[in-house]
């Protein structure tokens, strides 16, 4: 019988992949229909910008009178479109690029941020990330491009790793990061703030960026006999790197550096399979100085950033209930990110 033929079951599985690859190609085929008459709309109002706000009111008002079941023909969501047309003149661009994007992530872009540079970013970013509004939001509020994209990063990145490896790495970082989600207090010693990281690992994933997989905190290595213990190991599905943070609940140190340049060694002689690239560092600091950062780094030859990190008192509870679980993390991660079989051997991504 069909039903206890192990095939069968391998073809029932591929054709509900492909359904529910159609289901979403047909919500965002949706999506990308709705923001194109939108933008429509909004030429029309721009070519008749002379009959004033009138037009607007009147256009607002049949609209809803010729079909009163639709929505998002408000006076207030017309100027939206007319400003949507003004922001994108480039329809082809438009339907690739931010038509991809709920409305309501639109409409924050065009609020919050006037430079075009810096608005493409935010999209690429979100079309990367699949963040909500509110996700959106909290990013543009904390900075992410000034703190990621601009950012003077302190790192060695150029002089130890191969193009373009070295680039992406360098787009990975960010300086300061920011745990909004870990409460300030001065006495925190270096494993409290560790240990609520861990404790809030999507809200920490979330800031790291997309591609990072969770391996485990204090991970032990065993070298020459002794125990030793990395405070966080993740690997990195795009970079197909480990990665060795170390937090440091001080202002940077010189001798830092040799620490973390002995975990890399450690990693990459234990852990690194066939495939995967050398492991990079990221060192964590409450403060640094530029200057002897690179000092130290100028005879280190393995791969290693220094960034600060900035604790802020509470996460507000609109972002803290938008953030998306562990789970919707490891399937947006995975789905970009396909690991061969011997990467997946090499990554337990939540413990």
């Amino acid at each position: 019988m069909l039903m206890n033929n192990p095939e069968y079951f391998d073809v029932l599985k591929r054709v509900k992949e492909q359904i529910k690859a159609a289901q979403y190609a047909a919500v965002l085929g949706a999506n990308v229909e709705m923001l194109t008459l939108y933008w429509n709309i909004g030429k029309v109002i721009i070519g008749n910008i002379e009959w004033g706000n009138k037009f607007v009111e009147n256009l607002s008002r049949d609209i809803k009178a010729e079909f009163p079941k639709a929505k998002g023909y408000s006076i207030r969501n017309l100027t939206y479109m007319r400003k949507f047309a003004e922001t994108y003149p480039d329809v082809s661009i438009l339907q690739h690029t931010v038509a991809k994007l709920p409305w309501r992530n639109n409409i924050t872009l065009m609020d919050k941020i006037k430079d075009k540079e810096k608005r493409n970013w935010y999209i690429r970013k979100n079309l990367e990330n699949g963040w909500n509004n509110v996700v959106l939001t909290h990013q543009i509020e904390l900075g992410l491009y000034e703190r990621q994209a601009i950012a003077e990063k302190v790192n060695n990145f150029e002089k130890t790793l191969p193009s373009p490896q070295s680039e992406l790495a360098e787009e990975t970082m960010k300086d300061p990061y920011i745990f909004d989600f870990v409460e300030a207090n001065e006495n925190k010693i270096e494993r409290e703030i560790e240990s609520e990281l861990v404790s809030n690992i999507a809200h920490f994933l979330l800031e790291l960026g997309s591609g990072f997989a969770f391996v485990g905190n204090q991970y032990h290595l065993e070298v020459g006999g002794q125990d030793f213990y990395i405070d966080l190991l993740f690997y990195h599905l795009n970079l197909r790197c480990y990665i060795v943070v170390e937090l440091k609940n001080t202002a940077f140190k010189p001798e830092y550096t040799g620490q973390l340049n002995f975990y890399l060694s450690a990693v990459d002689n234990t852990l690194r399979k066939a495939g995967d690239n050398r492991t990079i560092g990221l060192l964590l600091c409450k403060e640094k100085n530029n200057i002897i950062v690179e000092y130290a780094l100028q005879e280190i030859n393995r791969p290693i950033g220094v960034s600060e990190y900035q604790l802020t008192e509470y996460l507000p509870k609109e972002l803290e209930n938008a953030l998306p679980s562990v789970e919707d993390i490891e399937k947006r991660v995975r789905a970009k990110y396909e690991l061969s079989d011997e990467g997946e051997n090499n990554v337990n991504q939540y413990p």
